[in-house]
């Protein structure tokens, strides 16, 4: 991702744009030079289809999420342990599939495989949870719906950076983040209504129909980027290739996005948080859970607007600086979180700067991984940059969780604080010395 010609400071680490110096020492697959495309407009159909893909994806498993919790417990009578094991489980096999299925996403053809058959997969196996007649069954289904999704995640992002030009990967990954949570923002408020008016059962049938709408346009996608396929090859090789990622500027930013995901809690935290706090200021228990899903709501809206806007700070300022941002929004919203305000205002605002935090720093990540790598390592960087986010919100809800539990939520949400400021630091310590300018044009890193 270039800065447009504005010489900015590149992503979380990295050559600088237009450092011919630092270029010249990363390593390059044997082949053609690739072949240079002319300057078009960012939003192309393809672009915009992947966005709207994310939307459809999002609110299709946002309903079977919302859904879920009361689906075991009133129609399979299963505990909350039951529940807390298929979605640790589940979430943890995601991280897997990113690792497993980057690599096969180097190659153009089958990434564009990869993420139709993975968008497809999806859908399915959210839409036969409502066949299920035991729990294991659920279970089985939650997992292979989320090992399609991670296997998706690497494909997806390959073919979205291949479809938009350099100096637009902040947009175009931005227009990705905010589909994402418009979905998470309609899926739950699809789930209520549908169930209220054909029933539990029906409404997870149900909720495999946007899938389905995903798998379409992913698919259009797709097309338009064989249709755009460049005419020079390289070498595309079905493996991690740590070394050439190391070459290629990668894994030193890792650094301090491995501290943000340490950091990063899931949100069904902070939805606990607040449904607490708010029955110990004087509601009933209906009450405090129905304004904590409605003020998580607009943490989603939040999320989705920031992260187009970030993206278009992203093309001019470069993502360290947007990616440090969001993670002293979180470290604002974390502290609210802690102290413990029992009236909605305050919560509302640690919800907005939460949102704006994820909002931020995802966009920030993949336009990282998209200006750092050329396309033949882009499977390989998005199924390692999958696997970090995983693993590391897996360890953070993990720990908070158990501080939030056996200590107190003060401290479990000052936990995930300290990791945001940790992030930030590490940015700081990933932002390369050199201060030269970058020339008009530059089709270096961001």
């Amino acid at each position: 991702m270039s800065d447009g010609g504005q010489g900015r400071d590149p992503a979380l680490g990295g050559p600088r744009p237009g450092d011919r110096r630092a270029a010249e020492e990363v390593p390059r697959e044997p082949g053609p030079e690739p072949v240079e495309e002319p300057t078009r407009g960012w939003l192309t159909a393809g672009v915009g289809s992947v966005g709207a893909t994310s939307f459809f994806s999002d609110a299709g498993h946002e309903i079977t999420t919302a859904v879920l919790p009361g689906f075991l417990s009133s129609v399979l009578h299963a505990s909350a342990g039951a529940l807390g094991i298929i979605e640790g489980v589940s979430d943890a096999l995601t991280g897997v599939a990113k690792l497993i299925a980057g690599p096969p996403a180097n190659d153009e053809d089958t990434r564009r495989r990869l993420a139709t058959g993975g968008y497809l997969g999806t859908a399915v196996a959210t839409g036969l949870i409502g066949l299920v007649s035991a729990v294991w069954q659920a279970g089985v289904l939650r997992a292979l719906a989320w090992m399609s999704r991670g296997a998706r995640g690497p494909a997806r992002d390959s073919l979205l950076a291949s479809l938009t030009p350099r100096e637009a990967y902040g947009r175009a990954f931005g227009l990705e983040r905010m589909g994402d949570n418009l979905g998470a923002v309609a899926g739950p408020l699809l789930a209520g209504g549908l169930v209220s008016w054909v029933g539990i059962r029906p409404t997870l049938y149900l909720a495999g129909v946007p899938g389905f709408f995903a798998a379409v346009t992913i698919a259009f996608a797709a097309r338009e980027a064989r249709r755009r396929g460049r005419a020079a090859k390289v070498e595309r090789r079905a493996r991690l290739q740590l070394a050439a990622l190391r070459h290629a500027g990668l894994l030193r930013p890792l650094v301090p996005v491995a501290a943000f995901e340490l950091g990063n809690v899931a949100t069904t935290l902070l939805i606990l948080r607040a449904t607490q706090l708010l029955e110990t200021g004087g509601r009933s228990a209906a009450g405090a859970a129905s304004l904590a899903i409605l003020i998580y709501a607009a943490h989603n809206a939040f999320a989705a607007a920031i992260a187009l806007a970030g993206g278009h700070w992203i093309d001019r300022a470069g993502p360290r600086v947007v990616f440090a941002a969001g993670a002293v929004s979180y470290v604002g919203g974390y502290g609210m979180f802690a102290a413990g305000a029992h009236t909605w205002p305050p919560l509302l605002l640690a919800f907005a700067l939460s949102g704006s935090g994820i909002g931020l720093a995802e966009t920030a990540e993949s336009a990282l991984v998209a200006g750092l790598l050329p396309d033949h390592l882009r499977g390989s960087g998005f199924g390692l940059l999958g696997g970090v986010q995983s693993f590391g919100d897996f360890a953070s809800s993990t720990a908070v969780g158990l501080l939030y539990a056996a200590v107190s939520p003060a401290v479990g949400f000052a936990y995930a604080g300290a990791w945001m400021v940790v992030a930030v630091a590490a940015s700081a310590w990933t932002r390369p010395p050199g201060r030269g300018r970058a020339p008009s044009g530059s089709a270096t890193t961001c």
